[in-house]
Formats: C-alpha cells, structure tokens, sequence
C-alpha cells in the first residue's frame, strides 16, 4: 500500500508517516520543507498519481495576524487541490486531519463531533480556515468520494519542531517563561496516539465521519504543574481570570502593532479562545475505531523531554 502524505515534515504528519511505515506503508512525502506547495495543483496531482490513500495534513496552524492570509490560503485552497488530486488519481480513500476546534469547544460539558465552536469564535483566522476547508472535506464525502475526517485536541510529544502553539506552551512553562495560568482546560494527547488514530480512520472509519482524536480533559493549571515537574521546575501560582488575561492581551496587541510587532506570550486570539475549556469526548474514535490514548502526563513528560 502506498500513501501520499502532505504535511509529512510536521508535527503530526511525521509522526503519522511513521505510523504508516511501522505498518508496512510506502510513504510519499510532500512538504513545503522538501520544496512542496500543496497550491500546486500539477505538482499535487503527480504526488497523488499511483497511491492509495491520501493523508493530508499540511496546513498552517498559528494564531498571528501576519499569518492570517497565508492560513485562509493554505488550509482551505490547499485541501481543495488534494481533494481533487486524489479523486482524479482514483485513490481509495482521504484522510483529511482537521481540529477540533470545528468541533467546538461548547460550554459545560465535553464536546463531540455533533456539536460545533461558538459562533464568536469565527472571526479568528485558523478557526475558519480550518471550518471551512474541513466543509469541503465532507462535502466530497456527500458527493460521493470516500473522505474521513479526524479531529486532533492538543497533541504533545516529541519533533515539535517549529514548534506549533502548543508545544511553544509546553516551551515556556519548561522554560520557565510563563508563570501564570488562566482557568481554562485542555485536551492533552500525545502525538503519537494520534498518528495511530489517523491509520485506523483509514482502516475503521466511515466516509463522511468526523472523529475526535484526543486524551484526557486536563485543567490548564494542572498541565502546567504537570509540565513544571518533569522540567524540575516550581509550577505556576499565579491564576489569572479570563477577563484580566484578555484585557492584558489586548493592551499588548495594540501597543506591540503600533512598532510592527505582535506579542509572543500574550496573543490575542489565544486569550480568546481561553475562555470556553476545551474539553472534548473521545467516545466515537473509542467504539468505532478502536483508538486508545496514553495519560497526560505520560504525553506531557516525553513533550518536555523533547524541548529540554
């Protein structure tokens, strides 16, 4: 079996081509590190020619203004292009990795795939690019193409290189840098149980079906103390309110966009996003797919292991 593999120089998508080769997978590469554009349609389609499957998992994932359009681009032209690559190559089946912050988070209770984010939320670039160019992934599902959807949480773990948000969060706590939290929660999963997920979405899942791939519902101050002590670090204290958080937030993006600059630790669309936990249901991806994760703190630990 072969797989083309977009995104296969990226956090998940080198843990995903790992995945496949460990199950007898030939893997073709494509990444913009290698000299790749998933906008290129010609060099797509050569790519796509003679596979099997598709895993697409190249898209830009950040929360800075300067990357707004580079990320509406990417994400969802980009997903355009692979999907009719791969229809016209005639491969078995896509598996297409989108978030799930398309899936919520909704308050009071975990999220699952029947529910969707806020509508707030949709001003914030990464969360629409990535709503939108999923909508085409099930939208070719509808038409009649065999498309599953997966919805990594918060993936950790090791050759964050980049790195993504997350893991520059797992960065600062280790670091030392951040030392306050804000009362939110997180999904926390490590990468490499979401790698397998995405084979056994290829192997279980149904066309057309969103699965959230994911761990354990973690509060923020919790991870951070988690992240703390594998660093030999003192955990954060200091609980910040939302409110406060998005307030100072706000004062360090207007005053750092009037020199060009935005802030690295108080972003503001991160704040935003705070103020909903982020909890999510991993029930589905269990029942149909079999998807099993290991604790947060086992992720958390080899995360801080590969930044220090």
């Amino acid at each position: 079996m072969r797989a083309l593999v977009t995104g296969a120089a990226g956090f998940i998508g080198s843990h995903v081509a790992d995945a496949l080769r460990a199950a007898d997978w030939e893997v073709r590469p494509f990444d913009r590190s290698l000299g790749d554009d998933v906008l290129d349609a010609a060099a797509v389609a050569r790519a796509a020619d003679g596979c099997d499957a598709v895993f697409h998992l190249a898209a830009l994932y950040s929360y800075a203004r300067r990357d707004a359009e580079a990320m509406l681009r990417v994400n969802i032209e980009g997903t355009r292009t692979v999907l009719e690559a791969a229809q016209r190559a005639g491969v078995k089946r896509v598996v297409m990795t989108s978030s799930c912050s398309t899936c919520g988070p909704v308050p009071g209770r975990p999220a699952t795939e029947q529910d969707q984010p806020p509508s707030w939320e949709l001003g914030i670039a990464y969360k629409r690019s990535k709503i939108d160019s999923e909508e085409l992934a099930l939208q070719a599902a509808r038409d009649g193409m065999d498309v599953v959807v997966v919805n990594p949480t918060t993936p950790v773990g090791p050759n964050d290189r980049r790195p993504t948000p997350t893991g520059a969060m797992v960065a600062g706590v280790a670091s030392g840098r951040i030392r306050a939290y804000t009362d939110t929660a997180i999904n926390v999963v490590d990468v490499r149980d979401v790698a397998r997920g995405h084979v056994l979405a290829f192997e279980r899942g149904r066309s057309g079906e969103r699965y959230l791939l994911g761990g354990e519902d973690v509060p923020l101050r919790d991870a951070f103390a988690m992240i703390a002590r594998h660093a030999g670090r003192t955990p954060p204290r200091v609980g910040v309110p939302w409110q406060v958080a998005l307030g100072a937030a706000w004062v360090a993006d207007r005053a750092t966009r009037v020199v060009g600059r935005e802030p690295k630790l108080l972003n503001l669309d991160e704040a935003r996003l705070a103020r909903t936990p982020m909890r999510f249901s991993i029930d589905k991806a269990q029942r149909e797919l079999g998807y099993t994760f290991r604790p947060a703190d086992d992720a958390l630990a080899d995360a801080v292991a590969w930044f220090t």
